[in-house]
């Protein structure tokens, strides 16, 4: 699978995924089959985020539930390509993760893929914004919630990306990086 993804950390030192390409277009909905067959290249990977040594693998449900959740549902336009796109910088976005929050498994749902609970860890990506002569204009930066199960196997699997939101006071400028 090609990918063209680079990790940029910035003056203040966060750190966001630049997904340079957007191959999920479209004037209108996002074909999430088309996202759904993508997400499935990443099924059985696994990466380890920096800040925690934590292992994150990617299984199995993770392309149904990536593009099939009631959060995933819920996106409208901008939102939802921005969503779509993410899945590119998947695994980037998992290895930059930060401020890992525990939360108890309260759904029945759940109880026994999520027997030892959630994390929501954050990450950020940023996609580009194209001008009229199709030259990139600029990066819009995005926050995402990566939400995690933690599985009675005792591993950590991706769940879902979610509280997708566009960071207002950071475009970044093409050429005001390397």
């Amino acid at each position: 699978m090609d990918r063209n993804v680079n990790v940029i950390t910035d003056a203040r030192g966060n750190k966001t995924v630049f997904i340079n390409d957007i191959i999920f277009k479209g004037k209108r909905a996002v074909n999430w089959n088309d996202v759904k067959k993508y997400m499935e290249a990443y099924v059985d990977d696994f990466y380890e985020i920096a800040d925690t040594k934590d292992i994150v693998y990617l299984g199995r449900e993770l392309p149904d539930e990536y593009t099939g959740s009631r959060y995933t549902y819920s996106l409208k336009g901008a939102n939802a390509k921005a969503k779509a796109n993410a899945a590119q910088g998947i695994p980037e976005m998992i290895q930059i993760a930060t401020g890992k929050h525990f939360r108890e498994n309260a759904g029945e749902k759940h109880k026994r893929n999520a027997a030892n609970g959630w994390y929501r860890y954050n990450s950020r990506f940023a996609l580009p914004v194209y001008g009229e002569n199709e030259e990139i204009e600029r990066y819009n930066v995005y926050h995402a919630s990566m939400l995690i199960r933690h599985d009675a196997d005792g591993k950590m699997y991706l769940y879902d990306v979610i509280d997708i939101k566009k960071e207002t006071s950071n475009p970044f400028e093409p050429y005001g990086f390397t």
